[in-house]
């Protein structure tokens, strides 16, 4: 497998570009430092539920994560997550509650991370998908699966440990591989999957099985669901995906068939597309491009050479 920089790339992918953030994972046994760095006056907090969080506009047009200081945050017994220091030395910390708390003045707005992913700078971005993807495996995941006594948070919200065997659990990653294939006239294959609007085209993904190499799994999965055969894989990036707890591995690979026989059961419909194609079928709104925060829209952005359209647009 080689690979390619991400240069390839048309613009950072979703939740993955810099946010200037340190996890500071040396920190989250250190009880003494969490309880000095929560009672800091520079310390900012944020509520988290469901996948949600609350975001306001600037009267600059910005959108932000709503953070209070951490003296201003409800005394409550909800979980209370670390997720980093900035370079100002400035902590920051996520509350896992039940709901999200509503603002007096009624400018703030719920938002989940399909949402405020496009609009949140780097920073927020980084913080939120942190917090929502420790949320959601805290959320599912309450009871040992060794035992099956319930467990306790610790390590600052990344470990879950049982008090009944001495086991402890560490937030579920799901590795799934997505790419974009292209044959020998350079067209590339998207497929429409069976819950999708009909346009919607994306490139293929899946999950990446036990004792599986990535590349292995990303011939597996193009095969059982368009039946074309593939070559040379490169890797290009990779992006967290906490919907609820995935990594997505991006891959471009090569084309060794071309014939087109869908599943049926995960995509309804595959077609190949040179690029002057594509551009048609986005002016004539017979296809619609994938979500701007997934990294599908890069891999497809990269070869189709400037911005996708519309909800995908990358500029």
């Amino acid at each position: 497998m080689s690979t390619v920089s991400n240069e390839a790339v048309p613009r950072p992918i979703g939740f993955t570009a810099p946010g200037g953030i340190d996890r500071a994972a040396h920190h989250r046994l250190d009880e003494a430092w969490l309880a000095a760095a929560w009672s800091r006056p520079t310390t900012r907090v944020f509520a988290v539920s469901g996948g949600r969080v609350l975001v306001d506009d600037t009267p600059d047009g910005r959108t932000e994560l709503v953070m209070t200081p951490s003296f201003e945050a409800p005394e409550t017994d909800a979980p209370r997550y670390f997720l980093g220091t900035d370079e100002e030395g400035v902590s920051y910390f996520a509350l896992q509650e039940d709901a999200l708390p509503g603002r007096m003045d009624q400018s703030a707005r719920h938002a989940g991370l399909r949402e405020a992913g496009l609009l949140l700078d780097a920073r927020d971005a980084a913080l939120m998908v942190h917090a929502v993807a420790l949320e959601n495996w805290q959320r599912l995941h309450p009871f040992c699966a060794r035992c099956g006594e319930r467990t306790d948070i610790a390590a600052a919200g990344h470990v879950r440990r049982c008090p009944a065997c001495g086991a402890e659990h560490y937030p579920r990653t799901d590795p799934a591989v997505i790419m974009l294939v292209t044959d020998e006239h350079d067209r590339a294959l998207l497929g429409r999957q069976v819950h999708w609007p009909k346009g919607r085209f994306s490139t293929l993904a899946g999950f990446v099985e036990p004792g599986e190499a990535i590349e292995q799994s990303v011939a597996r999965e193009v095969y059982e669901e368009v039946g074309v055969t593939i070559g040379e894989v490169r890797y290009v990036a990779s992006q967290p995906w906490p919907f609820p707890s995935s990594l997505m591995l991006g891959f471009t690979a090569r084309a060794t068939s071309s014939e087109i026989e869908v599943d049926g059961d995960e995509i309804e419909e595959a077609r190949w597309f040179s690029r002057e194609d594509l551009a048609g079928a986005f002016e004539s709104g017979e296809v619609l491009p994938p979500s701007g925060v997934s990294i599908a829209t890069h891999l497809i952005g990269a070869w189709y050479g400037r911005p996708l359209p519309g909800p995908g647009a990358t500029g």
